[in-house]
């Protein structure tokens, strides 16, 4: 029995040594790996918690969960790569690469009132103030994403520097107590802007790939509005398609 002592939440703890597992053959590809009980009892947790670790490796492709037959391994994506971030992912940039890994640069912090178009992608009236914010993502060293985010100050009070330097869904899940219900996501290619130019270096000529997603919670209220910009050659964006039918 392995007992988890940390402070980081257990399903995420679990769910790496999993994911380690599987990338050293311990749990074979093309091979059912131990069922929910088995390892609840091995890391003395809940059925509950093993389900959302083994969530999070069945959205990375690790493996395949069919009800009734068991979780196969399918091991490591041939065509995924380092720089690859889930399309679908609720989890931001800081949880996917480690704490350890990510700089957060404010770039822009300010409190105003909407502007129309903000105000229809939020679905907020013009006096609700929000934040506008632009934040440089470095990973290791390497400027990486150029975030424009808005957020209602309502929904979420107490937003400081601080915070932005490093994990605001940190703060908005562990904190704040709020829970995502889903998103809208968009991804397209565009031309570099300047704030492209001077903060990820890039050319004229290099092509930008952008995401663009509203986020609500599960109270239906829209709480992020935000583009995200990188270069092509810096990220790209996977998503995962189980066919469960």
């Amino acid at each position: 029995m392995i007992f988890i002592m940390a402070t980081k939440a257990k399903y995420l703890l679990i769910e790496e040594e999993i994911r380690k597992r599987i990338l050293n053959g311990i749990y074979p590809a093309r091979e059912l790996m131990p069922d929910q009980n088995t390892l609840a009892q091995e890391f003395n947790v809940s059925r509950m918690t093993i389900k959302k670790a083994l969530d999070r490796l069945a959205s990375l492709g690790l493996i395949y969960k069919q009800s009734g037959l068991g979780t196969l391994v399918l091991g490591n994506i041939p065509i995924k790569a380092a720089e690859d971030s889930p399309a679908n992912a609720f989890d931001g940039l800081t949880e996917q690469q480690g704490a350890e890994k990510i700089q957060s640069k404010i770039i822009v912090f300010d409190v105003k009132f909407p502007s129309e178009d903000i105000q229809k992608k939020l679905d907020i009236q013009k006096d609700c103030p929000v934040y506008e914010i632009v934040r440089l993502r470095i990973l290791e060293g390497d400027p990486l994403i150029l975030e424009h985010t808005y957020m209602p100050v309502e929904l979420v009070p107490g937003l400081n520097e601080k915070i932005l330097e490093s994990s605001v869904y940190e703060y908005l899940h562990q904190n704040l107590k709020l829970k995502f219900g889903g998103a809208y996501r968009k991804i397209r290619a565009g031309v570099p802007d300047k704030f492209d130019k001077k903060y990820l270096n890039a050319r004229d000529t290099d092509p930008m790939l952008e995401l663009e997603e509203i986020i609500w919670l599960n109270n239906g209220k829209n709480i992020e509005y935000s583009a995200s910009r990188n270069r092509y050659d810096k990220r790209s964006y996977t998503v995962i398609d189980v066919n469960d039918f």
